[in-house]
């Protein structure tokens, strides 16, 4: 199987969030990607949030996507150094999970430096495996 890979520049605002999780779907459909849909859409709800949440600002951020051998890569680039920190339960938050559901839903997902910012990913592994 061939690499397929997608790319796209979005403005970190609310907006933005929606537009990410539609258009991971629709790639996921046109290439006719194994993974559980609804899955993948939440991982790139949490990533394009946190984004938004913490980075916004004049910046753009990239979504990426690539399918090889049947795993699915979605990452987040921003200009923001500042790496994700997985927060604790706490009834005093009511937000802050979304790090824990990454890591409960994805085989893999990590951090590294990108030109000066971040580059977030989260990879799903092929069903079944």
């Amino acid at each position: 199987m061939s690499t397929l890979l997608a790319g796209i520049d979005l403005t970190p605002t609310p907006a933005s969030i929606r537009a990410a999780r539609r258009l991971t779907c629709e790639l996921l459909r046109s290439w006719r990607a194994p993974h559980d849909e609804e899955d993948a859409a939440l991982l790139v709800t949490e990533l394009v949030a946190n984004v938004v949440d913490h980075v916004g600002g004049e910046s753009v951020l990239t979504l990426e996507l690539s399918l090889s051998e049947d795993w699915l890569r979605i990452a987040v680039v921003d200009g923001s150094a500042v790496r994700p920190v997985v927060l604790g339960l706490s009834g005093e938050r009511p937000r802050g999970r979304g790090l824990q559901m990454v890591q409960a839903i994805a085989a893999r997902w990590g951090c590294e430096d990108h030109d000066g910012g971040k580059r977030v990913w989260v990879e799903l592994s092929p069903p079944g495996l």
